[in-house]
């Protein structure tokens, strides 16, 4: 059941946000179970919400990848909520097939 991840991160910045996202995107976005990150400054700090397929998959990607990672002092707090629906955008319409030859041709 898809779960929603969200991660107050006290005493986190934007540039500290920034630094750590580039560090993690291209392997969160091909974690098993990925689907959805966000962020936004918060009162004490940065909060970060993920949607996931699964909480194990979720936790699995933090402690494996986040947690090692994180800086001194910045420890963030997790929680998770089942989610009751989750929409996703329909698949791109497929167009036509166009052969190769053809592609290169319009190059």
């Amino acid at each position: 059941m898809p779960v929603m991840m969200i991660s107050d991160v006290a005493g986190q910045t934007p540039d500290g946000y920034e630094m750590m996202l580039r560090f993690v995107a291209e392997d969160l976005t091909r974690a098993p179970g990925f689907l959805l990150h966000a962020a936004h400054p918060a009162p004490e700090g940065w909060r970060i919400v993920e949607v996931w397929e699964s909480q194990s998959d979720a936790a699995g990607f933090f402690s494996a990848r986040i947690a090692p990672n994180l800086p001194p002092g910045i420890r963030p707090k997790l929680r998770f909520e089942l989610l009751h629906s989750l929409l996703r955008p329909a698949p791109p319409a497929a167009g036509p097939a166009v052969p190769a030859q053809s592609r290169a041709a319009h190059r």
